[in-house]
């Protein structure tokens, strides 16, 4: 081989070399470091870390956790553009994307983020302040998702590009309401988890009186997901009278790697005058229950008929399978009916293998008399009867009983306690004490289920219990602040000894009665319209809670539990 190609070889190496070299840097990885902040700048420990590239031939996302002092730092990345996305219980998820990693190099970010009140708190618009194109005055999310549920634009005008997952306000005659609240009662397996949740529902006016009622919720925790939808139509636009037909699933799941509950309801209901003077209502309800791979169904009737004596008397008989609430005006607000129609569904238990719904028969026969001064005077007697009734209670030292329907997140378990049979009777007085102010005294004796003994060995849990009769007496009060537009809502159930059912669950149901010490707070918040925080206290005293030690463990029963609801609802 000659000197001069020698040379050529020699140059064309070399050329090779140095294009590689930057090359090579430039393939060497970094990576990205951040703090998480609040809004105040403190420092957020446990805060959820999700490191993904905005390349197309994405690989998993890398999940990474704060430590005490707010800080992670993300393993060895190849260069390129990122996207980190932060989840935190409490508050508003925050995404950063477009963050460069650089080779050798580490890209250090801060992150702060909002909750739930400081994202509402953008949206009191500042005199004169016109915003750029395209941005958005805020996005409410529910606690641990990535969609938008709600994105407002200050004036009124909203774009979609998912009309599934965004509401907008536009000028068509709609109704719309958000609700984003956290907590529910455990032990129940087809209930919603004890987490944040978001509710949405939607009003659709159709034809002259018609009315479509639209509501939804989902709620997460860790890594079950529970969701409910459910669907009203109103042809005359009276729920309490008029014809509806409703259409209600849900979905949740008892725990993680637990079974599934899923349950479907499908409702008819209506009214019609019979005479001048008489009323029957009536409806019927099949309801679908499926735990893991075995169902339940049944159909369930119910009917109520009203007479009126004279201008100041009504008499009337009902029988139902399910308590049916009184048409108070928080009862029959359709948005809020929507909502609330999203739990109308019976408890699932589990027995024998096998899954079953809860079941019961109720008749009632009673009195009114209308007084002058704004009042009235309700008298009953009634009847109950349970085929299968639920209790609920918590501990997991329960044995190996399929029969506990375990709840391993509240630690809570739904029991089917077998049959019960009671007579009761009721009397009620309501008074409109002020504007704005009502008053409803209940007194009750009928029965409910109390423990024989509180340490029974050697038998089952279903073995002792019996019905045994209570007096109860009830009192609340409704009332809202002139000033502050603050509606509050309390009342008190005192019973005559220990109970582990519910002791005249249909009153409770229709008068809006819960046992023991409950307070309920609906406060407008001012610089926003048509907003409002919600906060529900149940059975603050946690009263009413009966230890009980049998063949199948150490459980508490709880007739009702001490529960806190609370969140933000927005309605436009």
């Amino acid at each position: 081989m000659s000197y001069r190609k020698i040379c050529e070889m020699v140059s064309i190496l070399g050329l090779l070399a140095a294009t590689a070299a930057p090359l090579a840097a430039a393939s060497q990885p970094g990576k990205i470091s951040g703090l998480v902040l609040d809004d105040s700048g403190v420092p957020q420990m446990g805060a959820t870390v999700m490191i993904s590239t905005d390349s197309l031939s994405a690989e998993t996302p890398t999940r990474l956790l704060t430590n005490a002092q707010g800080r992670f730092t993300s393993a060895a990345l190849l260069p390129g553009s990122y996207a980190v996305r932060v989840t935190l219980a409490g508050f508003l998820p925050a995404l950063r994307s477009d963050i460069v990693v650089a080779s050798h190099r580490t890209t250090n970010v801060q992150i702060s983020m909002g909750s739930i009140f400081s994202g509402l708190a953008n949206l009191k618009q500042r005199p004169n302040q016109s915003p750029e194109s395209g941005e958005w005055s805020w996005v409410l999310r529910s606690a641990s998702a990535t969609r938008p549920i709600l994105r407002w634009r200050r004036g009124g005008s909203s774009s979609s590009s998912n009309p599934f997952t965004e509401v907008a306000l536009s000028n068509r005659e709609t109704h719309s309401r958000i609700d984003v609240t956290s907590g529910a009662r455990p032990g129940a397996a087809n209930s919603f988890s004890d987490s944040p949740a978001t509710s949405i529902a939607y009003q659709e006016n159709v034809g002259a009186s018609g009315e479509l009622l639209l509501a939804g919720q989902v709620s997460y925790e860790s890594q079950t997901t529970n969701g409910g939808f459910a669907a009203i139509w109103l042809p005359s636009g009276d729920r309490r009278d008029g014809p509806s037909t409703s259409v209600v699933v849900r979905q949740s799941r008892v725990g993680l790697g637990g079974p599934t509950v899923r349950a479907m309801r499908v409702d008819q209901q209506g009214a019609f005058a019979l005479t001048d003077n008489m009323t029957l209502r009536y409806g019927a309800e099949y309801v679908l229950a499926g735990l893991g791979a075995a169902t339940a169904a049944g159909v369930r009737p119910r009917a109520e008929l009203a007479m009126r004596i004279s201008p100041e008397w009504q008499a009337s008989a009902l029988l139902a399978s399910r308590p049916w609430p009184e048409a108070s005006p928080e009862a029959t607000a359709p948005l809020e009916s929507a909502v609330d129609s999203l739990d109308a569904l019976p408890t699932v238990l589990f027995r024998d293998g096998r899954p079953i719904l809860e079941s019961g028969w109720h008749e009632e026969l009673a009195v009114e008399r209308l007084l002058q001064n704004h009042g009235r005077i309700i008298l009953a007697g009634f009847h109950d009867g349970a085929r299968d009734m639920a209790i609920f209670g918590q501990g997991s030292a329960v044995g190996n009983n399929p029969d506990y329907l375990q709840d391993v997140f509240s630690n809570g378990f739904a029991y089917d306690s077998g049959s019960s049979d009671s007579f009761g009777a009721r009397a009620v007085y309501q008074q409109k004490l002020h504007e704005g102010v009502m008053a409803t005294v209940v007194y009750a004796y009928a029965g409910a289920l109390a423990p024989l003994t509180l340490t029974a060995p050697s038998e089952s849990l279903r073995d002792v219990l019996a019905t045994r009769y209570r007096h109860s007496a009830a009192g609340t009060v409704s009332a809202k602040v002139p000033y502050a537009k603050t509606r509050i809502v309390t009342g008190y159930k005192w019973i005559s000894g220990p109970v582990v059912s519910r002791q005249d669950e249909f009153g409770e149901a229709f008068y809006g009665i819960d046992p023991y010490f409950n307070l309920v707070i609906h406060q407008p918040i001012p610089c926003v319209r048509h907003m409002e925080a919600v906060a529900d206290f149940g059975n603050l005293l946690a009263q009413g809670y009966v230890p009980l030690t049998t063949a199948d463990g150490s459980v508490v029963l709880v007739s009702a539990y001490r529960t806190f609801r609370g969140g933000i609802s927005v309605q436009f």
